[in-house]
């Protein structure tokens, strides 16, 4: 079953963020990883949005947890936790 990774984003520093945003492609191919949303145009509906979205699509919770304690994803986050505040999860996918 499919698994995502949501990410809430609240970026302080633009420009240092974007050298971790530029660094994540290449750590998600060894895990099966890829966008399904990466901060497009959004539209709140009800409360207040996060100014980004990222969502992640991986084969499994395995996968999907697996790249967040890789070392190379591990190499970069402090970029992220330096230059941003978030709220990250893991979501199983629906399966019929």
């Amino acid at each position: 079953m499919p698994a995502y990774v949501v990410n809430e984003i609240w970026v302080k520093d633009l420009e240092k963020f974007q050298t971790y945003s530029v660094q994540v492609p290449p750590t998600l191919g060894p895990f099966g990883g890829r966008y399904i949303v990466r901060s497009g145009a959004s539209e709140a509906i009800e409360g207040d949005p996060p100014a980004r979205v990222v969502i992640l699509e991986f084969p499994d919770r395995a996968a999907a947890l697996a790249w967040r304690s890789s070392a190379a994803y591990q190499a970069i986050l402090p970029i992220r936790d330096a230059t941003s505040t978030s709220r990250v999860y893991v979501i199983d996918g629906y399966t019929q």
